[in-house]
């Protein structure tokens, strides 16, 4: 997938990384909150290979306060995924089933989002206990919704009221949700309970909506992150007493980290600059206008360039040429680092590690003919909060730990990546490598003694 959501070069439309209007919703939220499924993921999980190995004996649930962070990885085959409406339901798609279970349908009525609500968001820890944060409202800080400024405590009843459920997402009890949910799945799903391995994805949310939206110094990041861990030490009691320590193998890790607020390290001398995309995707048409006599740019969205093929053959313009002039033009922006052409990409050497992260998830009939890398800091956001989405270690150092069945105490500080976890898991649970697997294990975990 190229992207959360993106345009796409076979079909010449925006697509969403789980959008399928083949189903809808079920057990609450919008007919377009439901309209999900993993049909536009083209290979199988680890999930999926549990399925298939267990001759779907062994149960797989996702769940996430996003669509995509739980039906993706659930895979295929998965049972159930759910995710959090704005409604304040976990919902899910007909393409699981025609009814939501029942034991969702009783968490479902029992709002139990309310209190979280009710309670507001206020520190969990005294105030000075946050010396890793910038004071609370600073001006890289957005503003969370409804909220008038970026500062505890926050009142989300006040925010609920101007806005939707959705807003928990954005606060740690996103999460205290999730996990109460999580431990409700466990224990009507009988999860953990026969011989067949059972897989349960949770997907943590509210990290991403608070980083992005207020930032990565904030007080309400790190507090987001102190509650996290409480939230994961309940959960490692919960297992522990419900299904035993030792019957179960957990792991944990994120698809991103995030880049510091540029504004903030402008301000602190380093010369980076936030990218307006806006501007730059005009220029860049604009270019094209002067310089061919028409518009050959179909689209420029993550990173992309898309060229408009028709317009090339009716211009009778060579495609080789306009790429080459197109990134001329784009080299001489002061944000661009490389630019990338669909043939470098797809004959891509291991001499170029920024050009092979670009390769390993470049699919030529979705991507662009051009694929544009910003130079280290740049970062095609607002002048608040932060993002991600580059191949640089702000951006892709994440952690990676492993807990119970079969684990011993350790640690490694080698390079890895994150497309070593799938088939390590298949590794240890003896089932089939996932089919897009590169299936390179972390050997750390089977040269224990």
């Amino acid at each position: 997938m190229v992207s959360n959501e993106w345009y796409s070069a076979s079909t010449g439309k925006e697509r969403y990384c789980t959008d399928d209007e083949s189903v809808t919703n079920i057990g609450g939220g919008t007919p377009q909150e439901g309209a999900m499924s993993p049909k536009n993921l083209l290979a199988t999980t680890i999930t999926d290979e549990l399925r298939l190995s267990t001759n779907f004996k062994g149960k797989v649930i996702g769940m996430s306060l996003k669509d995509r962070g739980a039906i993706l990885p659930a895979g295929h085959f998965a049972n159930w995924a759910f995710w959090f409406s704005k409604t304040g339901e976990f919902i899910s798609s007909t393409f699981y089933g025609q009814n939501i279970p029942d034991w969702v349908s009783s968490f479902n009525q029992q709002k139990r989002f309310m209190p979280y609500i009710d309670k507001g968001w206020d520190l969990l820890m005294p105030k000075e206990t946050y010396n890793e944060s910038l004071a609370d409202d600073n001006k890289y800080e957005g503003k969370l919704y409804g909220s008038a400024a970026p500062v505890f405590p926050y009142n989300l009843k006040e925010m609920y009221a101007k806005n939707d459920a959705g807003i928990l997402r954005a606060t740690p009890f996103g999460n205290d949700l999730l996990l109460d949910f999580a431990k409700e799945a466990i224990d009507k799903e009988a999860l953990g309970t026969d011989s067949d391995t059972d897989f349960l994805t949770v997907s943590f949310s509210s990290t991403d909506y608070v980083g992005h939206i207020i930032g990565p110094r904030s007080v309400e990041l790190q507090d987001t992150y102190l509650r996290l861990d409480r939230n994961i030490a309940d959960f490692l009691e919960y297992l522990d007493k419900k299904v035993g320590k030792g019957n179960y193998l957990l792991f944990l890790t994120a698809d991103h980290a995030g880049a510091e607020n540029v504004t903030f390290l402008k301000d602190n001398k380093y010369n980076v600059a936030n990218i307006p995309f806006g501007e730059m995707q005009k220029g860049l048409k604009q270019f094209s206008n002067d310089t061919f006599g028409a518009d050959v740019i179909a689209d420029f969205s993550n990173n992309n360039v898309f060229l408009n093929k028709q317009v090339l053959k009716d211009k009778a313009l060579d495609i080789e040429e306009v790429k080459t002039t197109l990134s001329d033009y784009l080299m001489a922006l002061p944000q661009t680092k490389r630019v990338y052409s669909q043939q470098e990409i797809l004959h891509a050497t291991p001499n170029d590690f920024y050009l092979n992260c670009i390769a390993r998830g470049y699919d030529p009939r979705e991507n662009g003919d051009l694929v544009v890398l910003f130079r280290p800091g740049y970062i095609e956001y607002g002048t608040t909060g932060t993002s991600h989405g580059t191949p640089y270690s702000y951006d892709t150092h994440v952690p990676a730990l492993f807990y119970g069945w079969h684990v011993k105490k350790g640690e490694s500080h080698d390079k890895k990546t994150i497309t070593q976890l799938a088939p390590t898991l298949a590794q240890l649970l003896s089932i089939t490598f996932p089919n897009g697997s590169e299936c390179q294990v972390l050997p750390e975990l089977f040269n224990q003694k």
